[in-house]
């Protein structure tokens, strides 16, 4: 079954539509364990728990969930915007953004403290134990989502972010109807229940993984149906195993797509909402926007950190084609 696209009056679907991304923008410190965490877990003493990895490597690269998603968009020709806070020691990624396409003119500097960081040990089954230090990030609060009069966002993406912060865009473009794709991400753990039903009840797509899925139901006091009456068009990720998506009712699932090399897990799930929201930017179905992410996805995958994939669209409009059958859909790409 292909499910109808999504109509929106305040949508442009020459590709045109302004998305702004809001989010984390942070360097990822990656190491690699050259070992199982499992094996190293006593379930009948995990309230005394205490554990210190040797690892392999370290890399420091560049993340943060809104710009991940903003380079993917950007590799797939679209021109997204970046709103958020980074500290003083960000001047070379905020150039090396500009320079892959994406709009840093509304990030916003925060003198004397660090870009937000983000720290992940990965095991050899790819699993990840992790922390997130704030930095700047805690200042997004501070920006407000009215500076953007200029721009006229037709969808926002309020994705993992000082819970503040994305309390206070998920308010601001209720009050404006601004119509908004609502990423808790990580932050469902940090969120209050509150934070996360207003952000729930007013959005126009609802982004998890299937872990969050339930920890949203468990934290937001809302039951499975409530969430899909509520929110036009939810999509749950399942990594290997694909992805779910509901709208108004309807149940679509989608196999992942097969990697040829796994080399970091990093900013998988960015990447798949940078594919797909190109896609949705252009207006095609949703089939084809979680092919088009599902395979942004795996590109990512097979690289080291969240942008550090690269492919010519004419590259990624062959390699999909190797497993879907788009229809001639993708030609907008090209465009």
């Amino acid at each position: 079954m292909i499910l109808p696209e999504l109509q929106a009056k305040s949508a442009k679907w020459d590709g045109s539509m302004n998305v702004v991304l809001t989010g984390s923008i942070a360097f990822d410190y990656l190491m690699t364990y050259p070992g199982y965490f499992r094996d190293h877990i006593v379930p009948e003493h995990l309230d005394s728990i205490t554990l210190s990895f040797l690892v392999d490597t370290l890399e420091r690269v560049r993340g943060g969930t809104a710009p991940n998603i903003g380079y993917t968009m950007a590799l797939l020709g679209g021109k997204p915007l970046v709103f958020g806070t980074v500290g003083e020691d960000a001047g070379e990624y905020l150039t090396w953004l500009q320079q892959v396409g994406v709009d840093t003119r509304f990030i916003k500097t925060v003198p004397g403290v660090f870009t937000a960081s983000f720290f992940a040990n990965t095991d050899k089954a790819n699993n990840q134990i992790s922390s997130f230090y704030t930095g700047a990030m805690a200042h997004a609060r501070d920006l407000s989502m009215t500076s953007l009069d200029e721009v006229h966002p037709d969808l926002v993406v309020i994705s993992p972010n000082d819970p503040a912060a994305m309390d206070r865009y998920v308010a601001e473009c209720r009050t404006s109807g601004t119509p908004y794709l609502y990423d808790p991400g990580q932050q469902v753990a940090r969120s209050t229940g509150e934070e996360l039903c207003r952000g729930v009840q007013g959005a126009r797509l609802l982004f998890v993984n299937e872990y969050e899925w339930e920890l949203l139901q468990k934290h937001a006091c809302m039951t499975a149906e409530e969430i899909l009456a509520t929110v036009p068009i939810v999509v749950i990720t399942l990594g290997k195993d694909g992805v779910e998506i509901h709208q108004n009712g309807k149940v679509f699932s989608l196999p992942a797509v097969p990697e040829r090399v796994i080399i970091d897990p990093t900013g998988v799930g960015d990447a798949f909402r940078g594919g797909f929201l190109r896609g949705y930017q252009l207006g095609l179905n949703l089939k084809v926007c979680a092919e088009i992410g599902s395979l942004a996805a795996v590109y990512c995958l097979e690289n080291k950190g969240p942008q550090a994939h690269h492919y010519t669209i004419r590259e990624f409009i062959d390699r999909y084609h190797l497993y879907f059958d788009d229809q001639g859909a993708l030609d907008a790409l090209m465009k």
